[in-house]
């Protein structure tokens, strides 16, 4: 099976995994020449905060979820790592459920691959609180690579 898509989720808690969600990418999209698109997907209540913070003028023009995605740090600090590498992207940002909407975007975009970070948890910390990863992996409609973040 040949790469030619890879999903990179991206979320608000991933800005101290980045490097290594890029090292991952770029490990996948270099050699096989895949497009990594960059998936981050917004609550209603972050994307609202997002909206504030990056100083859109809402009055002026409608805001779409990936205007607000391209200019997010996070996503920002990506392209410049996977344009350093002479890698394809894409930026795509979603509005709603984390797990829900990355499946949707898998499907939409025919990823071949979806990276995913997140970090260890406990099994009764995964019961309280979910794990979007496991989530992912359970729906998701290509193979999920887990990133953890270093541990160092």
């Amino acid at each position: 099976m040949a790469i030619e898509t890879t999903l990179l989720a991206v979320g608000p808690s991933d800005a101290d995994r980045i490097d290594r969600l890029a090292e991952e990418a770029i490990d996948i999209a270099g050699p096989t020449g895949a497009t990594v698109v960059l998936g981050h997907v917004f609550t209603k209540s972050e994307y609202s905060e997002a909206l504030d913070n990056l100083d859109f003028d809402v009055t002026a023009e409608e805001v779409s979820a990936d205007d607000v995605a391209r200019r997010h740090a996070t996503i920002r600090k990506l392209v410049s790592q996977l344009a350093d590498e002479d890698i394809d992207y894409d930026v795509r940002g979603r509005i709603g459920d984390h797990g829900e909407e990355l499946v949707e975007l898998a499907s939409e975009v025919d990823a071949d691959q979806l990276l995913v970070g997140g970090r260890k948890r406990s099994p009764t910390g995964k019961a309280v609180f979910g794990s979007l990863a496991q989530e992912v992996m359970l729906s998701s409609p290509c193979p999920v690579t887990f990133v953890r973040e270093d541990t160092k």
